[in-house]
Protein backbone atom coordinates (compact mmCIF):
# COMPACT_ATOMS: atom_id res chain seq x y z
CA UNK A 1 0.00 0.00 0.00
CA UNK A 2 2.66 2.24 1.19
CA UNK A 3 4.00 2.13 -3.01
CA UNK A 4 0.54 2.69 -4.17
CA UNK A 5 -0.77 4.99 -1.95
CA UNK A 6 2.48 6.62 -0.40
CA UNK A 7 0.21 9.79 1.69
CA UNK A 8 -2.69 7.54 2.61
CA UNK A 9 -1.54 6.30 6.35
CA UNK A 10 -2.94 2.93 7.79
CA UNK A 11 -6.32 3.94 10.10
CA UNK A 12 -6.76 0.61 11.75
CA UNK A 13 -8.52 -3.11 11.23
CA UNK A 14 -11.40 -4.35 11.05
CA UNK A 15 -13.23 -7.49 10.45
CA UNK A 16 -15.52 -7.36 6.86
CA UNK A 17 -18.43 -9.87 8.54
CA UNK A 18 -20.14 -12.00 6.36
CA UNK A 19 -17.52 -11.81 3.21
CA UNK A 20 -14.99 -14.73 2.25
CA UNK A 21 -11.71 -13.92 1.21
CA UNK A 22 -11.10 -15.81 -2.00
CA UNK A 23 -9.29 -15.92 -5.52
CA UNK A 24 -10.10 -15.56 -9.05
CA UNK A 25 -9.23 -14.07 -12.29
CA UNK A 26 -6.34 -16.43 -13.01
CA UNK A 27 -6.03 -15.96 -16.56
CA UNK A 28 -6.21 -12.08 -15.58
CA UNK A 29 -3.03 -12.11 -14.17
CA UNK A 30 0.32 -14.24 -14.96
CA UNK A 31 1.38 -15.27 -11.90
CA UNK A 32 -1.97 -16.96 -10.81
CA UNK A 33 -5.30 -15.54 -9.33
CA UNK A 34 -5.75 -12.18 -7.54
CA UNK A 35 -7.66 -11.81 -3.56
CA UNK A 36 -10.98 -10.68 -3.80
CA UNK A 37 -14.30 -10.79 -1.70
CA UNK A 38 -17.57 -13.07 -2.07
CA UNK A 39 -20.97 -12.89 0.02
CA UNK A 40 -20.51 -16.09 2.64
CA UNK A 41 -22.74 -15.74 5.82
CA UNK A 42 -21.17 -17.15 9.06
CA UNK A 43 -17.30 -16.26 6.89
CA UNK A 44 -15.68 -12.68 8.12
CA UNK A 45 -12.31 -11.48 6.10
CA UNK A 46 -9.71 -9.19 7.71
CA UNK A 47 -9.21 -5.73 6.54
CA UNK A 48 -6.77 -3.01 7.08
CA UNK A 49 -8.23 0.15 6.60
CA UNK A 50 -6.33 3.53 5.21
CA UNK A 51 -7.38 7.16 5.12
CA UNK A 52 -6.74 7.59 1.40
CA UNK A 53 -6.20 10.64 0.01
CA UNK A 54 -7.96 11.76 -3.20
CA UNK A 55 -4.63 11.64 -5.48
CA UNK A 56 -4.26 8.30 -3.90
CA UNK A 57 -7.85 7.58 -4.76
CA UNK A 58 -7.26 8.26 -8.19
CA UNK A 59 -3.82 6.15 -8.21
CA UNK A 60 -5.62 3.40 -6.71
CA UNK A 61 -8.49 3.18 -9.16
CA UNK A 62 -5.86 3.30 -11.96
CA UNK A 63 -3.94 0.39 -10.25
CA UNK A 64 -6.88 -1.57 -9.76
CA UNK A 65 -7.94 -1.46 -12.83
CA UNK A 66 -11.29 0.43 -12.41
CA UNK A 67 -10.95 1.93 -15.75
CA UNK A 68 -10.32 -1.26 -17.23
CA UNK A 69 -13.24 -2.92 -15.56
CA UNK A 70 -10.74 -5.23 -13.78
CA UNK A 71 -12.49 -4.99 -9.99
CA UNK A 72 -15.66 -2.80 -8.63
CA UNK A 73 -15.11 -0.45 -5.99
CA UNK A 74 -18.26 -1.19 -3.93
CA UNK A 75 -18.60 0.54 -0.29
CA UNK A 76 -18.95 -1.88 2.84
CA UNK A 77 -19.07 -1.58 6.36
CA UNK A 78 -16.08 -2.64 8.92
CA UNK A 79 -16.46 -4.06 12.36
CA UNK A 80 -13.33 -2.23 14.32
CA UNK A 81 -12.70 -2.01 17.75
CA UNK A 82 -14.62 0.91 18.33
CA UNK A 83 -17.39 0.41 15.96
CA UNK A 84 -18.17 -0.08 11.95
CA UNK A 85 -16.92 2.02 9.49
CA UNK A 86 -18.09 2.06 5.95
CA UNK A 87 -14.89 1.55 3.24
CA UNK A 88 -14.14 1.43 -0.29
CA UNK A 89 -13.02 -1.65 -1.28
CA UNK A 90 -12.25 -3.15 -4.73
CA UNK A 91 -13.88 -6.55 -5.77
CA UNK A 92 -12.51 -8.59 -8.79
CA UNK A 93 -15.02 -8.55 -11.53
CA UNK A 94 -13.93 -12.44 -12.83
CA UNK A 95 -15.39 -15.56 -11.63
CA UNK A 96 -14.26 -17.41 -8.43
CA UNK A 97 -11.44 -19.91 -9.00
CA UNK A 98 -7.96 -20.42 -9.43
CA UNK A 99 -5.04 -20.72 -7.08
CA UNK A 100 -2.85 -17.69 -6.31
CA UNK A 101 0.79 -17.64 -6.32
CA UNK A 102 2.68 -18.83 -3.27
CA UNK A 103 5.00 -15.44 -3.46
CA UNK A 104 1.61 -13.12 -3.86
CA UNK A 105 -0.21 -15.68 -0.86
CA UNK A 106 3.13 -14.72 0.92
CA UNK A 107 2.74 -10.83 0.63
CA UNK A 108 -1.30 -11.33 2.07
CA UNK A 109 0.10 -13.31 4.96
CA UNK A 110 3.09 -10.83 5.85
CA UNK A 111 0.90 -7.60 5.37
CA UNK A 112 -2.08 -9.15 7.36
CA UNK A 113 0.85 -10.48 10.23
CA UNK A 114 2.19 -6.64 10.11
CA UNK A 115 -1.16 -5.06 10.52
CA UNK A 116 -1.91 -7.85 13.37
CA UNK A 117 -3.94 -10.28 12.16
CA UNK A 118 -4.97 -12.86 14.53
CA UNK A 119 -2.27 -15.60 14.33
CA UNK A 120 -4.42 -18.51 13.34
CA UNK A 121 -5.44 -16.41 10.42
CA UNK A 122 -2.55 -15.35 8.83
CA UNK A 123 -1.89 -19.20 9.47
CA UNK A 124 -4.73 -20.03 7.20
CA UNK A 125 -2.96 -17.70 4.54
CA UNK A 126 0.10 -19.08 4.31
CA UNK A 127 -1.65 -22.55 4.44
CA UNK A 128 -3.48 -22.09 1.32
CA UNK A 129 -3.17 -24.21 -1.80
CA UNK A 130 -1.33 -22.24 -4.28
CA UNK A 131 0.72 -22.18 -7.57
CA UNK A 132 4.45 -22.66 -7.23
CA UNK A 133 6.21 -20.26 -9.85
CA UNK A 134 9.50 -21.13 -10.93
CA UNK A 135 12.31 -23.82 -10.36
Amino acid sequence: MMERAPHSPMAGTGWLEGWRLTFGGEDLYWEGALATIVEDPGSRVFVVLYDVTPLDESRLDQWEGGELGLHNKIRLRVQTMDGSVLAWLYVLDAYEGGLPSARYLGVLADAAEAAGAPADYVNDLRTRPCKRIGP
